[in-house]
């Protein structure tokens, strides 16, 4: 028993050290580079720290998070099957688009008319990534090249489709899908001075499912089996063929909700200035929360966090490009530091075991000599 509360114990420790050697290594690095700009670096963390504080910079938070994290979950379903679906971006805006046609096309209340909306975009998305799936495990090509490709593809549908007289319409300088009725507006939760997105409650369910199916389930343990190993995951009976081509759907499905939060609660339609590349900042969020539910939560709340105060940093006269070099500073310090300290328990665990082994084998010698 002892031994079992030290193995945790220490496990805690390691788990507890990668993240705040992340901190502090990022801290370190991003105030070196904003020393090197002429500028002080804790005049800055102060002025982030005040106005992100603010009570309208945290809804601000809050709903930008929501994209990022739904982001961050359909890549991290892809990484946890060793698979690298950069076509999120390209799944969600496809997605978006053909879930806008059909609201905007529709006239039904709102409890049939979302679901509606939600379960297309999922559909498409799941269609999108699928194609991507079923050309690794039919003809060999890698995800990587195939959803970059799918990206351009879909780009290239929604622009044709997207056109005064098909199924866009043209309002000034912009063009964008007929608007959705009432009825298909999300509800908002109350919150002063603006209101937080209820599709915030879709993403932490989305969150939980993810946890309960990859933890909870067998079809969970066959993905993480393949992800680690395909040869040993076929030597015990899973189909890893067809867990490539469910892993990719499954991703798809999950980035098909990344586009609702905007579609659903702020433009009411997919037009020529809806949001792109949230699908690439899903991926630095997953790598930066380890693809845990709960770490993917707090590094989409980091993200927006430097977004939102970035923009009061200008006013300061600190470089406009300071906040992406942070971004980018936080996302290879944690990459790092992780891969430092799996190492190091690595390491560790290797030694205790050779001690362990060792012990035993001096209490045989004494046995054999003894008898």
């Amino acid at each position: 028993m002892s031994l079992a509360k030290k193995f945790d114990k220490n496990k805690l420790i390691l788990g507890l050290a990668a993240p705040l050697l992340a901190i502090v290594a990022a801290v370190a690095v991003t105030s070196v580079i904003i020393a090197i700009t002429g500028k002080d670096p804790f005049h800055a963390y102060q002025v982030m720290v005040d106005y992100g504080s603010k009570s309208d910079s945290q809804v601000w938070i809050i709903n930008k998070a929501v994209p990022y994290y739904l982001s961050a979950l359909a890549v991290a379903i892809g990484f946890r099957m060793n698979l690298f679906n950069i076509g999120v971006d390209g799944q969600y805006r496809i997605a978006a688009f053909f879930a806008a046609v059909v609201g905007g096309a529709m006239t039904m209340p709102g409890f049939i008319q979302i679901p509606v909306i939600i379960i297309t975009a999922m559909v498409v998305g799941a269609i999108w990534a699928g194609i991507a799936g079923l050309l690794k495990v039919t003809r060999g090509v890698n995800e990587v090249i195939s959803t970059i490709m799918l990206n351009a593809i879909g780009g290239s549908i929604i622009g044709y489709f997207l056109q005064d007289g098909r199924l866009g319409k043209k309002e000034g300088n912009m063009v964008h899908t007929p608007v959705l009725p009432d009825s298909a507006h999300f509800f908002e939760i109350p919150t002063q001075p603006k209101p937080i997105y209820g599709f915030v409650v879709i993403a932490a369910i989305a969150g939980l499912a993810y946890w309960f199916v990859l933890n909870r389930t067998r079809f969970g343990f066959d993905l993480r089996t393949v992800g680690q190993s395909e040869s040993a995951a076929a030597a015990s009976g899973v189909n890893v063929k067809r867990m490539v081509i469910t892993s990719m759907v499954l991703s798809g499905a999950t980035a098909g909700l990344v586009g609702m939060p905007t579609l659903l609660g702020i433009s009411y339609n997919y037009g020529t200035d809806f949001p792109v590349g949230i699908g690439f900042t899903g991926i630095a969020i997953a790598l930066l929360g380890r693809n845990n539910p709960v770490g993917m939560a707090l590094a989409a709340l980091l993200w927006g966090f430097l977004e939102r105060t970035g923009t009061q940093l200008e006013f300061e006269g600190y470089a406009q490009e300071i906040v992406g070099v942070v971004q980018g500073v936080i996302v290879l310090c944690v990459v790092i530091a992780y891969e430092i300290v799996r190492r190091y328990g690595l390491k560790t665990q290797q030694r205790k075991v050779g001690e362990e082994l060792a012990a035993q084998a001096r209490k045989s010698d004494k046995a054999e000599v003894s008898a």
